[in-house]
């Protein structure tokens, strides 16, 4: 996929990856719609990228816990998008907002777990459902999610954020390989440490999990990030690891799965002690 003028959406854009992600694309000549929920934010990054090419994006306040707000996202963008950005609308769709609350299956309390599923993965589901009749009349569309290393390997400490990413992981690879000979393309990003507020504890359970992430590797800028995405987007890769270590840690993991579960087992000792 190339850039230059396709229209663009990428959730959880009023700050962090998926800022960097909306710049990048940007950058490169698309038209960009940014959603997030923290108003202010979204707005200032709109504002921004406006007055570098006046109409080329548009902020969208959208709370994507709920499948009507995932359909109001889809419609608006469509619809901008068909004005500003290609013809087609949509081409690229960006599910980016994610959350990491909840630590410990006993002591999580279940609005954590609901938030959790809701906005990690019900609402790449809601997005992808009213996209997908659009794109497949057309024959081309490219949704792509972040997940997360979790996803791919595990998380100690939150048992949410764990569970989540890996079914996020499964949903990106079941839209591959059901519409992947329709014309719809899938990426899954699984970046392992970003420099954004979640990795500092400013919205998951337990900051000490932030902590084992940074001792795992190199901690990456958000726009580190968005440029390994686009380079993996224009090359249509499906997985995108901005960390190629995680790529090494998931070979260790399946070659011998018991091993790796040991390993884990002692970090998660020396991270929190007896449980």
């Amino acid at each position: 996929m190339e850039f230059a003028g396709t229209g663009v959406v990428v959730t959880g854009a009023a700050g962090g990856i998926g800022e960097a992600l909306a710049r990048r694309f940007h950058a490169l000549g698309s038209t960009v719609v940014l959603a997030d929920v923290l108003e202010k934010g979204v707005w200032g990054v709109a504002d921004a990228l406006n007055t570098i090419r006046p109409d080329s994006a548009l902020a969208v306040v959208a709370d994507l816990r709920s499948e009507d707000g995932n359909r109001r996202l889809v419609e608006t963008a469509q619809e901008h998008l068909s004005q500003f950005g290609s013809r087609s609308g949509i081409d690229l769709f960006f599910a980016n907002a994610g959350v990491g609350t909840g630590t410990f299956v006993e002591s999580t309390p279940e609005a954590d777990w609901d938030l959790a599923f809701d906005v990690n993965v019900h609402a790449h589901r809601w997005a992808a459902k009213y996209l997908l009749p659009r794109w497949l009349e057309r024959g081309s569309g490219y949704f792509c999610s972040t997940a997360s290393a979790a996803g791919l390997l595990a998380q100690i400490g939150s048992a949410p954020y764990s569970v989540t990413k890996h079914a996020a992981v499964a949903f990106a690879e079941w839209m591959s390989l059901t519409y992947g000979d329709r014309g719809v393309r899938v990426s899954c990003l699984c970046p392992q440490g970003v420099n954004t507020r979640m990795l500092s504890g400013g919205d998951i359970g337990d900051s000490r999990a932030g902590d084992v992430v940074r001792s795992a590797g190199v901690v990456l800028e958000p726009e580190q990030v968005a440029h390994v995405v686009a380079e993996a987007i224009i090359a249509e890769r499906f997985l995108i690891l901005p960390h190629p270590e995680v790529h090494d840690f998931e070979i260790k993991k399946t070659a011998d799965r018991d091993r790796w579960l040991a390993g884990m087992r002692k970090l998660q000792h020396r991270v929190f002690g007896d449980l």
